[in-house]
């Protein structure tokens, strides 16, 4: 399931991003990080001779297409480490070079992207969204061909593994069921040790993953975001959001935003995720058919039973989390959804709606207000009496900041001048996203009425 295999040369590192509180938790120096070998150590070079890289198989469907093998392209595995909670976290480096499985591109990356991917992944995290997060970037002092000459960079990753559907889909494929059975039972033991002790833990596996999978997707939902590129090997086994690549955060509501480019018929589009999750984890269901027995009555039985509970399971947790956004006691399915109709109705801002609410202002962001106000009535009955220690908890579960797109795109083109300083300060907001500050102020608002769309590219 994976080759071993060295980075490409950097001939001249250079750090540009280091997460020092990340590096903290793995049990490492940051300060030893930023000397000459730790930046080498960050691009995979001068590794211990104990570090052996490898470039990881797997299979996948993108965009609906199956593909029997990708793997890592341009990226490498140098190992796992136990961080100072006892957690088990891989590094994972991309942007390290060409491997077998570079399928005819060169293997490299820029540094735009990968700043992009450091970005979202402390966005995420600070929303308290599981996810992947970048510990470092370095430049690497080679210019890559991309649309134009671009600074090369590469990203170092912690993640809690890289096991994916579509590690799944790849060793089913093979037809060697040993092979299977010893992936299926490594991620029980890495991430739902819980199922080894069921009567059948590879169907507890399954349902553990859906169960994750439901969670994460809901918790996605409640802030916008949109993944872009939710094929099979971007959908993890531990839960985690995985490969920021054309994603972006919604502004105006609309369950039919698209950012990316390659997504022209919007099958990742936002109001699309939840479903998407589901088939994939359909085809992990099917990966997994050769490890349940005989009886594929009784499998196929259920396994759908579990993926027909999935949407279900979805939206008790969306309702759950529209629940706190509200500032209600109680969830409330209904509620929730016909806000969303009427946010998408009204061309109402996302983001901004839900602190406006806290702070009794929302009313002024609807051309409708009659509409507005029948929903509010509705809300004001399940409400707690006391309003100010609603309005407080609101602010603590909905962000002032997200990394809007017309701010993301100018700090990261400054960022591939030279110029760090606003994608440093973008960083500082989105990394204490409920706090709201008037420096910041002009990275809290949605974009002009008059901006163009905004596209995204699969840069990482």
């Amino acid at each position: 399931m994976s080759l071993p295999w060295s980075a490409a040369e950097a001939p001249e590192p250079e750090l540009l991003a280091l997460n020092e509180e990340l590096a903290a938790e793995l049990g490492t120096d940051p300060a030893a990080l930023r000397e000459p070998d730790g930046v080498r150590f960050l691009v995979g070079q001068g590794l211990p001779e104990t570090v052996t890289p490898v470039a990881q198989v797997y299979a996948g469907h993108q965009f609906g297409g199956y593909q029997p093998r990708l793997g890592d392209g341009r990226a490498l595995l140098l190992g796992d480490v136990v961080d100072v909670h006892g957690r088990r976290r891989d590094l994972h480096l991309k942007g390290s070079g060409r491997t077998p499985f570079a399928r005819g591109g060169d293997g490299l990356a820029v540094v735009g992207p990968m700043l992009l991917e450091f970005l979202m992944g402390e966005a995420m995290h600070a929303l308290g969204i599981p996810t992947t997060r970048a510990l470092s970037v370095v430049a690497t002092g080679v210019r890559v061909q991309r649309e134009r000459l671009l600074p090369g960079a590469v990203l170092c990753r912690v993640a809690a593994s890289h096991l994916r559907v579509g590690t799944f889909q790849y060793a089913a494929a093979t037809g060697d069921r040993d092979v299977l059975r010893a992936l299926a039972d490594h991620a029980i033991a890495r991430h739902h040790p819980e199922a080894a002790d069921a009567e059948q833990p590879y169907l507890e596996l399954f349902r553990r993953v859906a169960a994750a999978q439901a969670d994460l997707v809901a918790r996605w939902m409640l802030v916008g975001f949109v993944h872009g590129v939710m094929n099979t090997d971007n959908t993890t086994i531990s839960g985690e959001t995985i490969d920021y690549g054309p994603c972006a955060f919604m502004d105006r509501v609309d369950p039919a935003t698209v950012f990316s480019s390659i997504d022209a018929r919007g099958r990742y589009a936002y109001g699309n995720q939840p479903s998407i999750v589901q088939w994939n984890l359909a085809r992990l269901g099917e990966a997994l058919v050769p490890l349940m027995g005989d009886d594929l009555d009784a499998t196929g039985d259920a396994l759908n039973g579990i993926l027909a509970a999935f949407q279900d399971v979805y939206a008790q947790r969306w309702a759950s989390g529209m629940a706190a956004k509200l500032g209600i006691a109680e969830p409330d399915l209904e509620l929730g959804t016909d806000l969303m109709t009427l946010l998408h109705a009204q061309r109402v801002d996302f983001t901004s709606f839900f602190r406006a609410l806290a702070a009794g202002t929302a009313r002024d962001l609807f051309l409708d207000r009659d509409a507005f106000d029948a929903w509010a009535v509705r809300r004001d009955a399940l409400l707690p009496a006391d309003r100010d220690a609603v309005a407080a908890a609101m602010d603590r579960v909905n962000p002032v900041y997200i990394p809007r797109n017309h701010r993301v795109e100018p700090a990261l083109r400054a960022a591939e001048r030279g110029d760090l300083a606003p994608f440093r300060r973008l960083l500082d907001a989105v990394s204490s996203p409920f706090e709201e500050r008037a420096d910041l102020a002009d990275l809290a608002g949605p974009p002009p009425e008059d901006a163009i769309p905004h596209v995204t590219y699969c840069g990482t």
